[in-house]
C-alpha cells in the first residue's frame, strides 16, 4: 500500500494545540497542561512504498498524538532498523540538520537479548521548524541505550520526541540532553510492559535568553518488579521559560513496582519563569512511587566560598553550565554528535571554554 511523501513548506503554518500534554491534567490557570506549537502545513508530493511496521504505531511518544500525526506526516518515509542478537555495535545515528529544515521518523526494534546504541542530534537552525520521532521496541532481555541530544540554534524550534516499548526482563538506559533552540518540546515516555523491566533517565538542560523549553517524561509501569529512575538537572538563566512535566504511573497489576523522580534546577536569570509538574499515579497496591524538586539560586554561603576560590558568581554559574556540555560530550556516542555539542558550547559558553572541554575531555581535533 502506498504512502504520502510530504514535505513541510515553511510558508504556510498550522497550529498543534495539545503538545506535551501530560497524563494527568491539572488546574488550567496554571497553564501547565499542554504547549500550542506553530508548525509548517505538510504538502503531498508522491507515494512510496517504505513505512514502519504496524507495532510502532501503538508506542506510546509522550509528545502527543496530533504531534506525532505531523510527525510522521512532515517525515514522509520512515526509517527502519531491526537489532538482532551478535549485531555490529555500532550506534544508530538519527542526524537532524535543522538548518536544511530536516524531519525524521525512525523505528528501531530489538529482538530478545540483543544489545543496541541509539542516538539523535538535532543541531543547526535555519529559523525553521525540525523534528525528530524516535520509536524503540526492546524484546525480552534486550540491553538499549538512548541518547537525545537537541542542540539547536537561538532561530530554531524543534520538536523531538522519544517512545519505548520494554519486554520482560529488558533494559533501558537513556541520557538527555536540550542545549538550545528558540522553543523546543521534548518528550519521552516508556512503557514498562513485561516483568521486571528497567527505565533509567539522565536529563540535562540549559535554557537562556528567550528560548522556550518544554519536557514531558513519562513512564507506564505495567509490569510486576519493574523499576523506573528519572534524575533531572538544569540551568535557567536570563529570561527562558521552562516546563517540566514528569509522571510515573503505576498502573494495575505492577505489584512491587518501584519508581522515583526528582529535578534540581538552577535558576540565574531574574526574568525566568521556571514550571515543574512532579506526578505519581497510582492504581496498584505494594508499590512505590517517589517525586520531587528542588528550585534556586547558588546560596550566599556558597557565593562566600566561591569568592574564597577567587571566583565571581559568573564564573560559577559558567561552572555549571560546563559541566552540563562536559557530560553530553563525554556521552555523546557519535563524533558527529560531539561536534554538534562543541559547536553549542561555543556559542553558549565562548569558543575558549568549547576548546577546553574538547582537549581536555581529549576530543579528536577534527570533531572539535
Amino acid at each position: 500500500m502506498a504512502t504520502q511523501i510530504i514535505t513541510a513548506d515553511q510558508t504556510d503554518t498550522q497550529t498543534l494545540s495539545h503538545v506535551n500534554v501530560p497524563p494527568a491534567q491539572t488546574w488550567n490557570y496554571l497553564r501547565i497542561n499542554e504547549l500550542a506549537f506553530e508548525v509548517p502545513v505538510p504538502h503531498f508530493v508522491g507515494d512510496v512504498y517504505s513505512r514502519l511496521p504496524q507495532l510502532f504505531e501503538k508506542v506510546e511518544c509522550g509528545i502527543g498524538t496530533e504531534a506525532v500525526a505531523w510527525m510522521t506526516h512532515a517525515a514522509g518515509d520512515a526509517r527502519y532498523v531491526e537489532v538482532r542478537p551478535g549485531s555490529a555495535a555500532e550506534p544508530i545515528y538519527v542526524d537532524v540538520n535543522a538548518a536544511a529544515t530536516e524531519v525524521h521518523d525512525t523505528g528501531v526494534l530489538v529482538r530478545a537479548g540483543a544489545e543496541a546504541t541509539i542516538v539523535t542530534c538535532a543541531h543547526g537552525e535555519n529559523g525553521g521548524t525540525s523534528s525528530a520521532l524516535l520509536r524503540v521496541v526492546a524484546e525480552r532481555d534486550a540491553r538499549v541505550t538512548i541518547i537525545q541530544i537537541v542542540a539547536c540554534g537561538q532561530n530554531q524550534q524543534h520538536l523531538d520526541a522519544v517512545g519505548i516499548e520494554a519486554g520482560e526482563g529488558a533494559r533501558i538506559e537513556m541520557r538527555q540532553y536540550a542545549l538550545g533552540g528558540s522553543k523546543v518540546a521534548a518528550a519521552i515516555c516508556c512503557n514498562l510492559a513485561g516483568t521486571s523491566s528497567r527505565f533509567e533517565l539522565d536529563s540535562r538542560y540549559i535554557a537562556r535568553e528567550t528560548e522556550t523549553l518544554d519536557v514531558n517524561h513519562v513512564v507506564r509501569q505495567r509490569g510486576r518488579y519493574t523499576r523506573s529512575n528519572i534524575v533531572t538537572t538544569g540551568i535557567l538563566a536570563d529570561a527562558a521559560r521552562k516546563t517540566m512535566r514528569e509522571t510515573i504511573d503505576l498502573i494495575h497489576g505492577a505489584k512491587f513496582a518501584e519508581g522515583s523522580e526528582i529535578e534540581t534546577v538552577l535558576v540565574t536569570g531574574d526574568e525566568v519563569v521556571n514550571k515543574t509538574l512532579p506526578v505519581i499515579l497510582c492504581d496498584e497496591e505494594d508499590v512505590a512511587g517517589n517525586h520531587g524538586a528542588s528550585i534556586g539560586a547558588i546560596s550566599p554561603e556558597q557565593l562566600d566560598f566561591i569568592a574564597s576560590r577567587g571566583l565571581s558568581e559568573e564564573q560559577a554559574e559558567q561552572l555549571f553550565a560546563r559541566a552540563i556540555f562536559d557530560d553530553a560530550v563525554i556521552h555523546a556516542g557519535v563524533p558527529a554528535a560531539r561536534t554538534a555539542v562543541l559547536e553549542r558550547a561555543a556559542t553558549v559558553l565562548g569558543t575558549e571554554i568549547a576548546q577546553d572541554i574538547a582537549e581536555v575531555l581529549g576530543v579528536d581535533s577534527e570533531e572539535a
